[in-house]
C-alpha cells in the first residue's frame, strides 16, 4: 500500500495538479459553469411543457400558442448557451491575468458576431415587383452549436487583448477623465486587434477549402472528434475512470474532465432538449445529466458506502462518519466521505471508489442502448437533487428512477467488502487506543 501511495504522490498528483491549476482550463470551466443557472431555469419550463400526464399533453395539443409561451424561457435561456459562455469564459480568463475582464468579455463576445455568418432571406415583394431581403444570424448558432467556437474565440481575444495591454499599445487619456471613460479608451485598440483577427479568420475560412464558416470547420475539426470519441462506449468508461483517479489524488475530477468534455456534454443535451421539445426520440445517451445519474451520491457513486457507514459499521469513528455523510450524501455531495474517510491517498478504498461508476456506466450506456431505459431527455436539474427522483426528471421516466435504485443497490454490494475491512482496521486502532489509556 506504501508504494502505492508513494506512486499517487509523487508521480500522479503533481501532473494532475498542473493540470488542474492551467488558467485556460479554468476558465473554460468557470465561464460555462455562468451559464448553468439560466440551463436550470429553461429546464423547468421544459418540464412544465411536458409534463408526463396524458390529459395534460392533449390540453397543450389542443392549444399550441399556449405550449409555445410555456417555452419562451426555454428558448431565451437554453438558446444564448453559446453567448453566455463566450462572454464568462473570456471574463474569467481576462481576470486571472489581472486585465479588465468586463472588457475583455465584451470583445469577445462581439468578436463572434463577427466570426458568425448569417443568412439572407426574402420576406416580401415591393410593389415594383422588387424583393426585400432581410439578413438574419442564424438563432441556431447562439445555442451549444456555437459553444466550440465561442469557447476558441474567448481564448483568442483575450489572449490578443491582454497581450497588446501588456506591450502597453493603449490610448491613455489625462488623469482627469473618469475612471470608466479611460478604461473604455485603454480597451481599443486591444480590442480593434482582436475583432480585426477573427474578421479575418472569417474571410480566410470563408474563402478559402470548403469549410464555409468558422463554425464548420471548429465542429469539424474539434467538436466532432471529441463527440465521437469522448461519447462512445469505451470512451465513456474512460472518461468516468479519470474522473475517479483525479479524485484519488485530491483533485476535482469532474471539473478538470469537465473543461475539456462539458461543452460536449451540453451539445448532446441541447440536442436532446430539441428533439424532447419537438416531441422526436432523443438520440444521445451520454450528456451532461448522463454523470448525475451515475454519480449518485457524489463523485465516485458513493451512497452505497454510506448506506454500509451508518447501518453497518462497528467502528465509532466509521458510525460517527456515517451520520455525518447521510444528509450531504444524499444531495451528492460527498467530500466528507472522499476526505473524512479518506478515500483520497487510500489504496484499499481507491479499488471501489474507481470500479463502482465503472459498473454503473456499463449498466446504465447498455440499458439505454438496448431500450430497456429511456435516455436523457435534455431537462437539467440541480445536480444536487436526490437520487431516484433526480432519474426520472432526467429521463422522464420511471426506467431512469429504477436504474438509479439499481446504482445505489450495487454500490453498496461493490463497496462492502473493502468497507468491512477498512472499519476492521479502525476498530482494532480503537479498541488498542482503549487498552491503552487501561494500562
Amino acid at each position: 500500500m506504501s508504494k502505492v501511495n508513494t506512486f499517487l504522490e509523487e508521480k500522479v498528483m503533481p501532473v494532475a495538479a498542473k493540470i488542474a491549476e492551467q488558467r485556460h482550463l479554468q476558465a473554460l470551466r468557470d465561464g460555462i459553469i455562468l451559464a448553468m443557472p439560466l440551463i436550470i431555469i429553461g429546464s423547468v419550463f421544459l418540464i412544465l411543457a411536458n409534463l408526463p400526464f396524458q390529459g395534460y399533453l392533449d390540453y397543450l395539443t389542443e392549444h399550441p400558442k399556449l405550449k409555445a409561451s410555456l417555452l419562451y424561457p426555454y428558448r431565451g435561456t437554453f438558446e444564448i448557451m453559446a453567448l453566455v459562455a463566450t462572454f464568462g469564459i473570456a471574463y474569467r480568463l481576462a481576470e486571472s491575468y489581472k486585465v479588465d475582464p468586463l472588457a475583455s468579455g465584451a470583445i469577445s463576445l462581439a468578436a463572434y458576431f463577427v466570426g458568425t455568418p448569417f443568412v439572407s432571406y426574402v420576406i416580401g415583394q415591393t410593389p415594383e415587383g422588387v424583393d426585400i431581403v432581410e439578413t438574419a444570424y442564424q438563432a441556431a448558432l447562439f445555442t451549444s452549436k456555437g459553444l466550440f467556437v465561442g469557447m476558441v474565440i474567448a481564448v483568442l481575444c483575450t489572449e490578443i487583448y491582454r497581450k497588446i495591454l501588456q506591450k502597453n499599445i493603449v490610448i491613455t487619456l489625462p488623469d482627469g477623465v473618469p475612471p470608466a471613460v479611460a478604461k473604455s479608451f485603454t480597451a481599443l485598440i486591444p480590442g480593434f486587434f482582436a475583432i480585426v483577427v477573427v474578421w479575418v479568420l472569417r474571410l480566410l475560412v470563408e474563402n478559402i477549402g470548403d469549410f464555409g464558416s468558422l463554425h464548420n470547420i471548429v465542429t469539424v475539426l474539434l467538436q466532432e472528434p471529441l463527440t465521437r470519441v469522448g461519447t462512445s462506449f469505451l470512451g465513456t468508461i474512460f472518461i468516468f475512470f479519470l474522473i475517479t483517479l483525479l479524485w484519488t489524488t485530491g483533485l476535482h475530477g469532474a471539473s478538470i474532465v469537465g473543461a475539456v468534455m462539458t461543452p460536449v456534454w451540453l451539445t448532446l443535451t441541447n440536442e436532446n432538449a430539441i428533439s424532447f421539445g419537438a416531441g422526436e426520440p432523443v438520440k444521445h445517451i451520454v450528456t451532461d445529466q448522463f454523470n448525475d445519474i451515475i454519480f449518485i451520491g457524489g463523485s465516485g457513486t458513493t451512497l452505497g458506502l454510506v448506506f454500509a457507514m451508518l447501518f453497518f459499521a462497528k467502528s465509532q469513528q466509521m458510525k460517527q462518519l456515517g451520520r455525518l455523510s447521510i444528509g450531504p450524501g444524499i444531495f451528492n455531495i460527498n467530500e466528507p466521505i472522499t476526505f473524512g474517510m479518506p478515500i483520497v491517498l487510500n489504496p484499499l478504498m481507491i479499488v471501489p471508489f474507481i470500479l463502482t461508476p465503472i459498473v454503473s456506466v456499463i449498466i446504465a450506456y447498455v440499458s439505454m442502448d438496448i431500450g430497456l431505459v429511456a435516455k436523457p431527455i435534455g431537462i437539467v436539474p440541480p445536480w444536487t437533487m436526490p437520487p431516484i427522483i433526480q432519474g426520472y426528471l432526467i429521463t422522464g421516466s420511471i426506467s431512469g428512477a429504477i436504474l438509479q435504485l439499481v446504482i445505489i443497490v450495487l454500490s453498496f454490494i461493490i463497496y462492502f467488502p473493502f468497507f468491512r475491512i477498512w472499519d476492521k482496521q479502525k476498530a482494532e486502532e480503537e479498541n488498542s487506543l482503549v487498552n491503552i489509556e487501561k494500562d
